[in-house]
């Protein structure tokens, strides 16, 4: 286990939401900086023992973002340059430029958070944040029974299956759809019984505290070095240019 995973979900999540704050606010201009924001989430990432791989294979989830941010250059306005015979705007550059090395950094910063906590531990640092209580209990109830819900799924597409029905052709959409209504029926049905039950055994309104003590200054001074570090880049950046 790597010095990363052994840092209190807290001081990752506080140190996550800084880090993408501080690319977010470094000017587009200021081409080196971004550069140096890249080594900072090599570095954690070598730090955090996580593959490559593993990180690249994840970050597909922004090539929608990807996409429009190559669009960019062609549909801006403004001044234009030539490059191999293409007329670009430099406007859309800048912007295309902008959406795509913001996007994938932080991207992979919140990679790199899923990767060093477990679900369950990102619930706890947002309790300890305090964060508004009914989204932690939300989030509790969504990631104890989303595999009961996925099951329920299955089973109806198999019933689905077994009296003929064929998800491929487009006119048995309706069918699909009454599954979706159905599910939602159950799902509901579940959470009202779910809530009856807790409430015959005192529930209040409030969970009881998440995880034992939280992190100490230690891993607090430890953590904030990453993040004041990019924030002294985009400070550093934004008198730059």
């Amino acid at each position: 286990m790597s010095p990363v995973h052994r840092l209190a979900p807290e001081v990752k999540i506080a140190a996550t939401v800084a880090i993408t704050i501080a690319v977010v606010a470094t000017p587009r201009e200021a081409v080196w900086a971004f550069g140096v924001h890249a080594l900072i989430v090599v570095a954690l990432a070598a730090v955090a023992r996580v593959p490559a791989g593993w990180l690249a294979r994840r970050s597909l989830v922004e090539v929608p973002f990807v996409l429009l941010a190559v669009l960019m250059p062609f549909v801006g306005v403004g001044e234009r340059v030539e490059w191999l015979g293409l007329r670009l705007s430099v406007e859309g550059l800048y912007g295309g430029f902008n959406l795509l090395v913001k996007g994938t950094l932080g991207v992979l910063v919140a990679l790199l958070l899923a990767a060093t906590t477990s679900t369950r531990d990102i619930i706890v640092g947002l309790d300890r944040l305090r964060c508004p209580p009914v989204l932690t209990q939300i989030a509790t109830f969504m990631l104890r029974y989303l595999d009961v819900l996925a099951d329920e799924a299955r089973r109806m597409r198999t019933a689905r299956l077994a009296r003929g029905d064929d998800p491929r052709f487009l006119w048995q959409l309706r069918g699909f759809a009454s599954g979706i209504g159905a599910l939602f029926l159950r799902a509901f049905e579940r959470g009202e019984r779910v809530y009856l039950a807790m409430l015959s055994r005192g529930y209040t309104g409030s969970l009881p505290q998440l995880g034992g003590a939280g992190a100490g200054v230690a891993q607090w001074a430890a953590a904030a070095t990453v993040p004041l570090v990019a924030a002294a880049i985009a400070v550093t950046a934004t008198i730059l240019t």
